[in-house]
């Protein structure tokens, strides 16, 4: 399937696109020259950037898992839930830590979940911060960051295909695909 053309107000990302944007996150990182212990990364939008993260810079990864676009099919932002758990893979989190999700939309879950770790886990002596998009309304400041948007548009990510998909339609899913 083609990826539709992308306007000011939809951004539009194919799993090629969406690749290429995680390995040159892992560049901006790496050219940065910040050593960091650990990756958390935000579910779910920041599952598939952190593993990929986590394995070109063999450092273990946490997952945190947030949630606040819930309402309107996710397209409308309701209040934060943070969890109360980390899973990480290995020992705990501390020193520094690189908070990464896939993008910093309005700030609000940044910036409440770096005042959360800062709160909840004494041991990390530094957080730093990296997404593949930084809207520009937004009231947080990633560190690192591969496109920054002014216009604000709703990112179509390839992955969202799978939001309206359920099991009993795979068959036929599966068949159009091999169909295109």
């Amino acid at each position: 399937m083609s990826t539709p053309v992308s306007t000011e107000k939809d951004l539009w990302i194919s799993w090629e696109e969406y690749n290429r944007l995680v390995e040159k996150l892992a560049l901006a990182v790496y050219h940065s020259s910040w050593k960091f212990d650990k990756i958390l990364c935000l579910a779910r939008g920041g599952v598939r950037v952190g593993d990929v993260l986590s394995r070109i810079f063999d450092v273990p990864l946490g997952i945190l898992a947030t949630s606040s676009y819930r309402e309107a099919a996710g397209t409308q932002q309701g209040s934060l839930d943070i969890a109360k758990f980390i899973t990480i893979t290995q020992g705990e989190l501390e020193g520094k830590v690189l908070l990464v999700d896939d993008m910093v939309d309005t700030g609000l879950t940044f910036n409440r979940v770096h005042e959360h770790l800062l709160r909840q886990y004494p041991a990390i002596t530094e957080i730093r911060t990296a997404v593949l998009w930084w809207k520009g309304h937004s009231k947080a400041t990633p560190d690192y960051y591969v496109d920054k948007l002014p216009h604000n548009p709703w990112i179509h990510q390839p992955f969202e295909d799978y939001d309206s998909i359920r099991p009993h339609q795979l068959e036929a899913w599966i068949r159009k695909g091999q169909e295109g």
